[in-house]
């Protein structure tokens, strides 16, 4: 079977990062977080003190930003800024507080647009993200976009939280939810939409397990056709 890229766009808390890390696993495909890399720039930006409205000071630190995922031993990918891992402090409220506003910012977004595309250039990946099936992977042969309930997301959002031993109140995630979808969906630069052949799942009801198979299911029926000539 020919090797397809798998976008998996859609709203924070909806399980984009989980049904895409377990659908990479299942199909031994290569699975890239585009999230992780905005949370690993807006990391750096917040440890220098990078003013994000000043563009020279935004453009000398993406210089500076080197981002990569390696498996740790339990295989799960973990994400190194500049050979450091900070997958545990990118996750952190702060970082959420922080990241729609970084990511609105052109130049970072071209910044991790480049990475991204490189990271995928041989296929077989399964990317998530906000613009991976309209701006990253247009040309993806299987684009997913999730949604979810708000309440249902913001308490899947605790919940993961919680497992990082960060406490944080369901209304203050309430709001932080709402403010990046406000954001994301309305910012200039690769806004949050979904691809017009994206394939929406809402998952307000369903089990990781049932998104998972929904998105192998659709994936084996793209490897088994012929890829389309390019026009």
């Amino acid at each position: 079977m020919r090797k397809i890229i798998i976008a998996i766009d859609g709203y924070s808390a909806c399980g984009k990062s989980t049904t895409a890390r377990e659908v990479a696993r299942e199909l031994n495909y290569k699975y890239i977080d585009s999230g992780a890399m905005y949370r690993a720039v807006t990391f750096y930006f917040l440890e220098h003190h990078v003013a994000i409205t000043n563009p020279k000071e935004v453009d000398k630190a993406l210089r500076e930003i080197r981002i990569t995922f390696m498996l740790n031993p339990k295989g799960v990918t973990e994400t190194f800024l500049n050979g450091i891992n900070v997958e545990k402090a990118i996750r952190k409220m702060r970082i959420s507080e922080n990241v729609s506003q970084v990511s609105a910012i052109k130049a970072v977004r071209v910044a991790m647009v480049e990475q991204q595309r490189k990271l995928g250039k041989d296929r077989g990946i399964v990317m998530d993200g906000r613009d991976i099936g309209t701006v990253v992977f247009a040309e993806a042969e299987l684009k997913i976009f999730l949604t979810a309930d708000i309440l249902v997301r913001a308490f899947r959002r605790q919940r993961e939280l919680l497992e990082r031993e960060d406490l944080v109140d369901i209304d203050s995630i309430i709001e932080n939810l709402q403010k990046r979808d406000s954001i994301d969906s309305n910012r200039a630069e690769s806004p949050l939409v979904k691809a017009a052949d994206a394939v929406g799942i809402d998952t307000t009801h369903i089990t990781i397990e049932e998104q998972v198979d929904e998105v192998i299911r659709m994936a084996l029926t793209k490897m088994i056709q012929p890829r389309k000539p390019k026009a």
